[in-house]
């Protein structure tokens, strides 16, 4: 009996923790796509050309792949949800920066700060998530957390465009501030005696040896590799659907956070079906599947159709990518069970590399080679990577 009631107790321990990190999960996704629908009147109101304040994109995504180094371990000996708790405050403040930015530079810097901080979150609720919930209930459990995280997504894109139609730019800084404070409060019940006690070592010598030996692991070359492809092929066009957008006529910033948004509700029908994808198919399939589905449907969206095709289009691609990498992600959880913070600020460091390098790719090519050929080529990059996890990943596919 008492075991029972000490079962009982860890499951409710668990569970209020997880809230506690999707809580603040959703409120740092709200921060990531929050600049993709409003950057033409960003440039128009700070004088700025569009295609370099596409580049908010990547000063967000770099340093936020950069810092995975050091907070992964961080958090690994100092407390997970201590660091999350500090990289929020973090957030909080670059919202405040942002809407009061007299320039196009200090925005930067603004976005700059918020990767950093936004980089001590996503990786970190990763590792929770691995630490509290078995390997074989995993990929549910972590379809269950995108699913909070890309409605932060997709809230981030759509409501922005919203707020700057109706008050400006500035104002969604405000908005997602608000929601930030609001996170904070709420995680302070989740994360309630979670912390790890102040004065534990830092041993910098150790982590190099621990990072390069998580490397060195054959799952790890996979699951990397593969995440900074889909971040490349998927994540680097989002900066340009607006403009985009503006160059067939549609100049609203609320459309395009609502056509961005589609990517988001396919990521949350996939969340929804998860586990009927999972039982019906494994792993493998489903790999090679999302792929499929993804790298179709990036080439419908090079069609040029209205608004609303365009929004679900993404909203396909978004359900292949999510097919394919919450199967990555589940593989990334098991590369070092005794360091997974440090495994997963990899994992993420490779993603959001890939998302960092993906805009300055996709400028290039539409400047060269024009938009259809470009997004072609990103098309049979999102499907190439399907196949490569599915035959790599299929012998450490575990159960799910």
């Amino acid at each position: 009996m008492q075991a029972v009631e000490e079962l009982d107790s860890l499951r409710r321990n668990a569970r209020r923790v997880l809230a506690g990190v999707s809580t603040v999960a959703f409120a740092t996704s709200l921060f990531s796509r929050a600049i993709d629908p409003i950057i033409p009147p960003i440039a128009m109101d700070l004088g700025v050309v569009p295609e370099t304040v596409a580049l908010l994109s990547t000063a967000f995504a770099l340093p936020f792949a950069l810092v995975q180094p050091i907070l992964g371990p961080l958090a690994d000996m100092f407390g997970k949800t201590r660091i999350m708790t500090v990289c929020l405050i973090i957030l909080i403040a670059t919202a405040v920066i942002g809407a009061l930015a007299p320039s196009f530079q200090v925005l930067l810097v603004s976005r700059v700060l918020a990767g950093i901080a936004a980089g001590g979150v996503f990786p970190v609720s990763l590792a929770i998530v691995g630490d509290l919930v078995p390997v074989a209930e995993r990929q549910i459990a972590l379809g269950r957390y995108l699913a909070v995280v890309i409605s932060g997504n997709f809230l981030g894109a759509s409501l922005a465009g919203a707020v700057a139609d109706l008050i400006g730019w500035r104002g969604v800084f405000v908005v997602i501030g608000g929601c930030g404070i609001i996170a904070f409060v709420a995680s302070r019940f989740g994360f309630a005696g979670q912390e790890k006690p102040a004065g534990a070592r830092l041993e910098i010598h150790a982590v190099p040896g621990m990072l390069g030996s998580i490397l060195a692991k054959p799952r790890a070359k996979v699951c990397f590799s593969a995440v900074f492809l889909e971040g490349v092929a998927v994540l680097g066009l989002f900066p340009f659907v607006a403009l985009l957008l503006l160059a067939g006529g549609e100049p609203r910033a609320s459309i395009a956070g609502l056509v961005l948004g589609g990517f988001a509700l396919g990521g949350v029908a996939y969340a929804m079906l998860v586990r009927t994808l999972v039982a019906k198919f494994g792993p493998p399939r489903i790999m090679v599947a999302g792929g499929a589905i993804a790298g179709v449907a990036l080439l419908g969206a090079t069609i040029g159709t209205p608004w609303p095709a365009e929004m679900a289009a993404l909203a396909f691609v978004g359900f292949g990518f999510y097919m394919l990498h919450a199967c990555i992600q589940v593989q990334a959880t098991e590369i070092a069970p005794a360091a997974r913070g440090a495994a997963m600020a990899l994992h993420s460091f490779f993603f959001f590399t890939g998302q960092a390098l993906g805009p300055v790719l996709y400028g290039f090519g539409f400047f060269h080679l024009g938009s259809v050929p470009t997004m072609a080529l990103g098309a049979l990059v999102i499907v190439g990577v399907g196949i490569f996890c599915a035959r790599f990943l299929r012998d450490r596919a575990g159960p799910a």
